[in-house]
């Protein structure tokens, strides 16, 4: 057997979210909103520039054309253990990519008015997250959704903590 590919995180959420059965580019940038949007976002760019490029390593072959020239994508046997083992890479400390919290170490060099139109804003998005985060906790039984669930809401509370200590005037 060869050896696998070896992806980036974004392939990885492509393969990983293909082993439910075939998606189109559209359907992939819904499913990953919906199963792990909370905490590491892909955009419909990185996702159509993404799938070509699996395709030519063969990690991916092209499925059924759809209405209006969607095209479905199918994992391959390939696919399959690229994924697993970029699974098994894993356990490094990664570093935390927030555009948020980019902006909150440079608030200084905003206006009072910016400053504080930042903060309302972040913290109406964030409670709204916290709500979803709770929600998905709630209702998953999962052994592994159930952690990253409890996780997207830890997470959400540091931000709203984070929002809660800047200074506005």
């Amino acid at each position: 057997m060869p050896p696998a590919v070896p992806v980036n995180s974004t392939a990885a959420a492509l393969l990983g979210l293909l082993h439910g059965g075939p998606m189109t580019g559209g359907q992939l940038v819904s499913a990953a909103g919906e199963q792990f949007g909370l905490f590491f976002s892909v955009t419909r760019s990185q996702v159509y520039r993404e799938l070509p490029v699996l395709t030519d390593a063969g990690l991916l072959r092209l499925g059924k054309q759809g209405a209006r020239a969607s095209q479905q994508y199918v994992l391959t046997a390939a696919g399959k253990r690229a994924f697993k083992a970029w699974l098994a890479e894993g356990g490094e400390a990664e570093p935390v990519r927030s555009p948020l919290v980019l902006r909150v170490l440079h608030a200084g060099s905003l206006t009072v008015k910016q400053r504080t139109e930042l903060v309302r804003d972040a913290k109406q998005a964030y409670t709204e997250r916290l709500a979803q985060a709770r929600a998905a906790a709630k209702d998953t039984e999962d052994p592994y959704e159930k952690p990253v669930a409890e996780f997207a809401v830890a997470h959400t509370r540091a931000m709203i903590k984070l929002i809660d200590s800047v200074p506005t005037d």
